[in-house]
Formats: C-alpha cells, sequence, structure tokens
C-alpha cells in the first residue's frame, strides 16, 4: 500500500510534536520528494551511505535522526551537502529528519529505547513527564555493578564502552547522542550513574569529582532506536515496505 506525502507528514507531525522543541535544525520534512510513498527506509544520519542504499532498495522516503540545515552550517548546498541532496532530489526521495522531538517521546524514541536496553522498566524526562529536556532518569529493579552494566550494554549495543567509576549502582539518568554535558545535572539529581553517547577529556573529571558512575556508549548506537521504532510504527500504521539501514558509525 501507499501514503500521500501530506499525510505522513501530517502524521509524524502529531506523533512527534516538533512545535515544543527549539532545536538546532528544522524537524519534519526537509527534502520534498514523490507525492506517493510506499517503501520507507530509516537510518541515524542522511550521509550519502544512507542515501544510496535507500537509492538501491527503491524506498521513496527516508526517516532520520540527523538531517540537514544545522543552526550556524553554511546554507549553500555545496560540496558535500550539494551531493547528498542532488541524489535525492534526482531520485524523487523525500527526507523526513526528527532531532530533539525524536530522542524525547516517551514510547518509541531514542531515550526510551536506551531506557529499556539498560533494564529499566519505568522513566521519565528528568524535568518531569511534559518536560522537553532530554535527559531522562529510571531506575534498576535492583543494584547492578557498574561493570556488569557496563558490558550488558556492550553486548546490546555491538560496541565498545567507555565507563568510569566502580560500584553497585541502581539510580539512573541517561542522555543519547552527544549528551555528555548533562553530566553536572545528573549528578544535582542524586543518582548513581549517567549513561550518554559520548564522552570529552573534561567529563572523566566532573565525574570523579561529583561522585557519580559514567557510561560513553556511541553517538551513534545510543540514536538507532528512534528512527527504528518510528519507522516501524509508521510502515504498521500505513502498510508500508519497510527497511532499517545501519550505516555504522565508531563515534
Amino acid at each position: 500500500m501507499a501514503v500521500s506525502r501530506s499525510e505522513l507528514e501530517v502524521y509524524l507531525n502529531t506523533l512527534l510534536r516538533p512545535e515544543r522543541f527549539e532545536d538546532y535544525c528544522p524537524n519534519g520534512l526537509q527534502v520534498e520528494g514523490s507525492d506517493q510513498i510506499e517503501k520507507l527506509v530509516s537510518g541515524v544520519t542522511a550521509c550519502q551511505a544512507l542515501i544510496d542504499a535507500a537509492v538501491d532498495v527503491n524506498a521513496n522516503a527516508i526517516l532520520v535522526h540527523h538531517g540537514y540545515f544545522w543552526r550556524g552550517e553554511n546554507a549553500a548546498l555545496v560540496g558535500m551537502k550539494g551531493r547528498r541532496i542532488r541524489t535525492l532530489i534526482r531520485n524523487d526521495m523525500n527526507l523526513f529528519a526528527y532531532h530533539l522531538p525524536l530522542d524525547n517521546h516517551l514510547e518509541l524514541g531514542n531515550n526510551a529505547g536506551l531506557g529499556r536496553t539498560l533494564g529499566v522498566e519505568s522513566w521519565a524526562p528528568a524535568g518531569g513527564e511534559h518536560s522537553v529536556e532530554p535527559l531522562f532518569t529510571g531506575a534498576l529493579r535492583a543494584p547492578l555493578p557498574l561493570a556488569t552494566l557496563a558490558q550488558n550494554l556492550e553486548v546490546a549495543l555491538g560496541r565498545p564502552v567507555i565507563s568510569v567509576g566502580q560500584g553497585d549502582v541502581q539510580q539512573l539518568a541517561w542522555c543519547t547522542g552527544g549528551g555528555q554535558n548533562y553530566i553536572e545535572r545528573a549528578a544535582d539529581l542524586g543518582v548513581d550513574a549517567f549513561i550518554t553517547g559520548e564522552i570529552s577529556e573534561q567529563t572523566v573529571h566532573s565525574a570523579r569529582e561529583r561522585g557519580i558512575a559514567f557510561i560513553a556508549a556511541g553517538h551513534h548506537a545510543t540514536e538507532r532506536f528512534g528512527v527504528q521504532s518510528v519507522g516501524q510504527h509508521i510502515a504498521t500504521r500505513f502498510h508500508l515496505q519497510y527497511q532499517f539501514i545501519d550505516i555504522d558509525s565508531p563515534a
């Protein structure tokens, strides 16, 4: 079956509510393609490899977390960005991109997916259920050694993680992607451990001096959840062909 581009755009915007967020990029339809969508591909970043793969499988639309037109970037469609967008337009491909809305969704978002992977049974934004803050909190059913939690994450995500600290943890805070600057906020909440995607040099010192365990599990690896969950939801809702294509990144 197929869905019109306009119907899918309205549905995604209703589901993810981008109007709630002051984001670093436009959320929603970023590049307009064919009017009818029969096959949807999702991926983390709208890189050339993902676009080419979507073309190869005859997709009509791509759903990503990291799209284009970021605040402060050169607006000219030249070089790498020009090649990417030319490929989309030449192949009549729609590009939908949702950044913070895809982190924040309580059931289908990146943070919800990481919470499930961590073994947390219920979670919420640190600022409350209606907060748009991308820092989430929750608790494990029982205390777990930090080393075991890190090992479990390595197995689930299929990549090495970096951990700082030791001992048992139960109360957790997490923010997928490049959320390492939230470590101070997590420490203020009194949790045992903070998990995010990236690590900066100062993160190690903050963790040690604030007495909070820390895990960096990869920006890409922690942000694969949302596009898969929303992509599958959309495919089921509109009876579309659907495929998640993972263009791996070690970052």
